[in-house]
């Protein structure tokens, strides 16, 4: 891993794969890092035959942190009082400045969650720096769209955790929540990923800036409609986060994008989960120049 200058910030990023080769930028969602990848599923998206990009977005991980921006309230954001520190456009930009500073002309892009916003945005406002999109379990931000269920909602707005130990029991338990039941985690594997991720970072002011960054770009309906890249939209039947009608929603306003629903698939890519996504990775590049 190593830190490069992008859009005027220091992003940390690694790569993986043969720079001959076509390139897939993987944009993790929010408050997520790239360590957070299944190591099997970047494994096996090099044996596709892509150079992958990795990094972590701007306020999370080892990226440049927006300390100086503060918090500003929620409700003030949604009210227009104040503005974002950021916005999911600055992010798609963040991206962009990334792959310039690869040298890179075009590349597909591959976005999960907020990931899958910031892959929307860039396919809309960057048309001839994108091969393809692949937007998962994500959604337009369309008004009207179903919410989270109940439990996802309390995991998700739950206080931040006061020590170490609390953060990775905390972190442990919501991917219960979030998971896929079809493709289940141990408390072993669950607890590790946990561990790994906080002991290299955990910092609540980043992820609170990145929702008021959602929060401040909730529908994207005109983006998607002028998107002509090769899109396709995969999403869990069983996604307790952002539930698959707003995948269905995604699809069908982005022209001619396919759109694959996965049973037994939650807000997660679990281990168990990475032969098939591969599988629906490689049947989308097969549609792709």
């Amino acid at each position: 891993m190593s830190q490069i200058l992008a859009n005027g910030i220091h992003l940390e990023y690694q790569t993986h794969g043969n720079p001959d080769n076509p390139s897939m930028v993987l944009i993790r969602g929010l408050g997520t890092q790239m360590v957070d990848w299944h190591p099997d599923l970047i494994e096996q998206l090099t044996q596709l035959g892509l150079h992958l990009v990795l990094f972590d977005n701007r306020d999370v991980g080892l990226s440049e942190k927006f300390d100086a921006a503060g918090v500003p309230a929620f409700s003030d954001v949604l009210a227009g009082k104040v503005t974002a520190p950021y916005t999911v456009s600055d992010m798609a930009a963040d991206v962009i400045g990334l792959m310039d500073a690869l040298d890179i002309t075009a590349a597909h892009i591959l976005g999960i969650s907020l990931g899958g916003m910031i892959a929307q945005v860039i396919a809309a406002s960057y048309p001839d720096r994108i091969l393809s999109l692949l937007s998962v379990m994500s959604t337009s931000g369309k008004p009207g769209l179903p919410g989270p269920t109940e439990a996802a909602v309390a995991a998700f707005n739950a206080p931040a955790a006061k020590t170490l130990e609390d953060a990775i029991a905390q972190s442990a338990e919501s991917k219960v929540v979030f998971g896929s039941p079809g493709y289940p985690e141990t408390l072993e594997q669950r607890v590790a990923d946990a561990t790994r991720s906080y002991q290299r970072s955990y910092y609540p002011p980043g992820v609170a800036r990145q929702r008021l960054a959602v929060a401040s770009q909730p529908d994207r309906s005109a983006l998607l409609i002028t998107i002509q890249a090769p899109t396709t939209v995969i999403h869990g039947e069983d996604d307790s986060l952002i539930p698959i009608a707003c995948g269905e929603d995604t699809a069908a306003q982005i022209p001619n994008a396919r759109f694959i629903p996965v049973p037994g698939m939650g807000h997660n890519i679990p281990g168990l989960l990475v032969p098939k996504f591969t599988e629906l990775v490689r049947q989308h590049l097969a549609t792709a120049p």
